[in-house]
């Protein structure tokens, strides 16, 4: 009786561990789509699109939205500066480990900035903090990704 009466206290505990927000389901789920998409008159509504004052990630071949310094987190950080090569040729000074660090040849391409480190082609894309991966840089919006876990971002 004792074991009864502890797994009752055990599964009522664990009921209320779940998740209370349920979203609609099987015909409540369509009709409720059907219902906030549909105008009350037949018509379609025509909404216009306002501009995000949010930083884009729309891919650029401009670099002077890459210059100056980015920083990562504990310390790491990139500099991108510009080279008189040509327009789209940038210096990276950058430190992505506690332990590494160097300059790299950078160029600016429509996906993001591309380099040559260690024998592997990497590429810094524009993302936001969230795409780093690192807590830290979450809810940044100006941010330079190279993967998971490597991402620098504007002050």
């Amino acid at each position: 009786m004792k074991s009864f009466a502890l797994a009752a206290v055990v599964l009522l505990l664990l009921s209320g561990c779940g998740d209370r927000t349920r979203e609609p389901e099987g015909e409540d789920a369509t009709g409720a789509a059907a219902n906030a998409t549909a105008a009350p008159d037949g018509s379609a509504n025509i909404v216009s699109a306002t501009p995000s004052p949010v930083a884009s990630t729309t891919p650029s071949l401009d670099r002077a939205r890459y210059l100056g310094r980015w920083r990562g987190v504990e310390g790491l950080n990139l500099v991108v500066s510009p080279r008189a090569d040509a327009d789209t040729l940038v210096s990276l000074a950058m430190q992505w480990s506690l332990d590494d660090k160097g300059t790299y040849d950078g160029e600016v391409t429509a996906e993001g900035i591309a380099f040559q480190r260690a024998g592997a082609r990497e590429l810094l894309r524009p993302t936001d903090g969230a795409a780093t991966g690192l807590k830290y840089l979450d809810g940044k919006r100006e941010c330079l990704t190279v993967k998971p876990g490597e991402g620098y971002c504007r002050d």
